[in-house]
């Protein structure tokens, strides 16, 4: 407790205004609560502002550039020119504040407090906000715990001046002609695809002996094929040993099968993964209780081992996902309201990589259906037969489905190729339902269309594929 102090009372009280938080905030004012969010940054935290958003953007610019690079079927002839500072303003004004605009606005709507201070916990009932002018306490009723993660920084490429995290990349003053990236999960290839797109020659070095981790090779094959073909290199099994850095370049140390290489690039990206902010929040004042990792530990409610202490998204276990954080955050708000069915009891959660073929997966995979010894089919059906996306020249990837063998019953998907982000919604929604191959086949999916490849999908697992 801070001496002297007298603390505010206060309902519900959030951490972070990222997609965990601000939707936790709404859903709780929703329900009936006196909210506050405390944000140490900017609303809409890391997704909204330095993650998923800007990143999406930028990869939009990619793809675009690349089409007016490259000769095209359709007859056209395009000569595409790059405003870099145009795009970079565009990503900012248009996209970014445009979005955090509209969520602070959706904030004010609902009569949400928001507090601008980093909060630490004094004890289990009060917080202590620091802001720039002092600091406040606030005695809260319930706490929602949605602080995020942050990179994870390796002593020996510690970030600075030409070696950056996933935040300086997306904000660099030039697209590089050399981008090296260490670290090829997903955040990494995105981005290092992206920027190959745009014109930088791109090298991953990643230590396992494959990328894209958490995507099986039949999925990844597609994405590191056209990589590798539009001048991309990829080191595996590599271990970053350290970087030397000059005002114009950096060079990296890595080793592999014993041996020490290098390579030189105007830009060093570190996308390792990332690790929570556990370690800011003053738990140790707390009886909250942390795991592995510096995870916070919870139930089915999102519920830590205090009572009206809840946390939610990078915090806890699982995936590092907005739309996980988002899900959490409206089971724990309800739950503060007392709803019986407040309980994350979810079985398939997408998950996507914006590759330039994009990922998709929700549910079981071929992995885990060994791993399970589960009684499952596996069935597929080609882009390059479905007419729209060929209408589109954009026949490669697949649709794959996993279903019961004695049931049909829907028990995972993977999506390689376009809009596959888009597309997986259906098979998730599927999945959560108990729906069957036969329920998919049986729902008329209009022609010419992308989801139509569904429908085709479900009729391979059925048995009867008229289109393979």
């Amino acid at each position: 407790m801070v001496v002297g102090a007298e603390a505010t009372d206060v309902g519900t009280v959030i951490i972070g205004s990222g997609p965990g938080g601000y939707v936790a905030a709404i859903r709780a004012a929703e329900l009936g609560q006196d909210v506050t969010i405390i944000e140490r940054d900017n609303i809409g935290g890391v997704c909204l502002n330095i993650g998923c958003i800007p990143s999406k953007a930028l990869i939009n610019v990619g793809h675009h550039y690349r089409e007016s690079q490259e000769e095209n079927p359709f007859g056209l002839s395009l000569t595409g020119k790059l405003d870099w500072a145009k795009a970079q303003d565009w990503k900012q004004h248009k996209v970014v504040e445009q979005l955090t605009g509209g969520v602070a606005m959706l904030l004010k709507k609902h009569h949400v407090q928001v507090i601008k201070g980093e909060a630490t916990f004094t004890d289990n009932e009060t917080l202590n906000v620091v802001q720039e002018d002092g600091h406040q306490l606030l005695r809260f009723e319930n706490a929602i715990v949605a602080a995020g993660s942050r990179p994870v920084e390796i002593p020996s490429l510690k970030f600075g001046g030409r070696i950056v995290d996933s935040t300086g990349v997306l904000s660099l003053p030039e697209v590089p002609e050399r981008l090296i990236v260490v670290g090829g999960g997903v955040i990494g290839s995105e981005l290092g695809g992206a920027y190959a797109n745009l014109g930088s020659k791109v090298t991953i070095v990643e230590g396992l002996d494959h990328t894209l981790n958490g995507f099986d090779k039949e999925m990844t094959k597609p994405v590191l094929n056209d990589f590798k073909q539009h001048g991309g290199e990829i080191i595996t099994s590599a271990m970053a040993k350290g970087a030397t850095q000059t005002d114009k370049e950096v060079t990296l140390t890595y080793e592999v099968d014993g041996k020490e290489q290098t390579v030189t690039g105007d830009y060093l990206l570190v996308s390792v993964g990332r690790k929570a902010n556990s370690d800011t929040l003053g738990l140790n004042n707390t009886d909250i209780k942390v795991g592995d990792h510096g995870l916070i530990e919870v139930n089915d409610q999102m519920k830590t081992s205090v009572s009206h202490i809840y946390a939610i998204g990078d915090i806890v276990a699982g995936p590092a996902l907005a739309h996980k954080a988002s899900f959490e955050g409206k089971v724990a708000a309800a739950a503060i309201s007392g709803a019986a069915n407040a309980r994350d009891l979810h079985y398939s959660l997408p998950a996507v990589a914006y590759t330039q073929y994009e990922l998709a997966t929700t549910g079981e995979t071929p992995d885990s259906v060994k791993e399970k010894g589960l009684n499952a089919k596996i069935s597929k059906f080609p882009f390059a037969a479905n007419g729209r996306a060929l209408a589109m020249d954009a026949g490669v990837g697949f649709i794959r489905l996993i279903t019961d063998k004695e049931s049909s019953a829907m028990l995972g998907a993977q999506i390689v190729g376009p809009s596959a982000s888009d597309l997986i919604s259906e098979l998730s929604l599927a999945i959560e339902n108990g729906l069957t191959s036969e329920d998919i086949s049986l729902t008329i999916h209009p022609h010419p269309t992308l989801g139509e490849a569904i429908m085709d999908a479900a009729e391979v697992a059925d048995g009867l594929g008229i289109h393979v």
